[in-house]
């Protein structure tokens, strides 16, 4: 083995860890992208049905039904919304090891070069100082590569398993409020010398402050708005995130973009909720609007009634981004 071939092996075997240069065969984030089109494509359907239900049966019976599956519908899409965030994660990763497989392919194709045209000069003391210098300077830049690429990885790998649903029962952090069923008909009652908020059916709740009322009044004049997977666009298309980063920025809050991170500002105890408060899950969030009433991006965007639960999501808790 030559001179330049035992100087190239710790770059070779670098570039060996990261397996070939050419993509998968079968593209991860393209399946998970074609799951979330049969949620859609199931909850199409499904709305459909819910819609014929809704004029061949009434009575109790039948709106508690209809109220089951249209949050049934409500779920699926949240999972399929979680589902085109974890394609885009996963393309990202992808692309970021073929990438570095790629940078350290050329690393070891330019110190080959090198050695190669050092040629007999590589035995001599003076070329073979030489030619361990480019070795040195070629591997430092292969790890800085490596560590480039780890902690991109790592990153990826944390913004995945914030969308990942928790185990069954499992509490997102100790003293996590869940809240009791039979306490929701007190959610967001207002409180005496707030800010007006009036909502769709004519009746009246009272904000903490008028940011909140402000966030509350912008999110119900979305109602209607379709669902669109990542969409942020008013009056075109939102998802449940969008819905109340939109809202509390045009009462002059920045919320982050991920429904599971917009648990921000004061938790407070389900049953102390109030308008403009909102009530997050692992993957969903919703606003609260009074008199039991909360405003959620389904499809479309819809007042519907105050919950703890959403297809086993863990119950983050409520919170008021206002902070009072």
């Amino acid at each position: 083995m030559t001179p330049g071939e035992l100087l190239a092996a710790p770059l070779t075997e670098l570039l060996e860890a990261f397996g070939t240069a050419l993509p998968p065969e079968v593209d991860p984030s393209e399946m998970v992208r074609i799951g979330a089109r049969w949620a859609e494509e199931v909850h199409a359907a499904g709305r459909d049905a819910v819609a014929e239900l809704a004029w061949a049966w009434g009575g109790p019976a039948a709106s508690q039904a209809i109220a089951s599956a249209e949050q049934t519908l409500a779920d699926v899409l949240a999972a399929a919304d979680r589902g085109a965030a974890l394609a885009g994660i996963a393309l990202e990763a992808t692309v970021t090891v073929l990438d570095g497989a790629a940078e350290l392919a050329r690393l070891v194709e330019s110190f080959v070069t090198f050695a190669e045209r050092s040629g007999p000069a590589a035995a001599l003391p003076q070329g073979g100082f030489t030619l361990l210098t480019v070795a040195i300077d070629h591997l430092a830049t292969g790890l800085d590569v490596l560590s480039r690429v780890t902690a991109t990885l790592a990153a990826l790998a944390d913004d995945a398993s914030t969308l990942l649903p928790a185990e069954s029962g499992e509490r997102p952090a100790p003293g996590t409020p869940v809240g009791d069923p039979r306490t929701l008909h007190h959610f967001g009652d207002g409180i005496p010398g707030g800010v007006e908020v009036r909502l769709p059916d004519g009746s009246v709740s009272r904000a903490p402050n008028e940011t909140a009322a402000t966030a509350v009044r912008h999110a119900l004049a979305q109602q209607g708005t379709p669902y669109v997977w990542g969409g942020t666009t008013p009056g075109s298309g939102l998802d449940c995130s969008g819905l109340t980063q939109y809202a509390y920025a045009e009462a002059g809050v920045d919320l982050p973009r991920l429904a599971q991170e917009q648990n921000v500002g004061a938790q407070v105890h389900p049953a102390d909720a109030l308008p403009g408060d909102l009530v997050v899950w692992d993957g969903h969030v919703a606003m609260v609007i009074g008199n039991g009433m909360m405003v959620e991006a389904g499809d479309p965007v819809a007042v519907t009634p105050m919950r703890t639960t959403n297809s086993g999501m863990a119950f983050y808790g409520v919170y008021r981004p206002t902070g009072t």
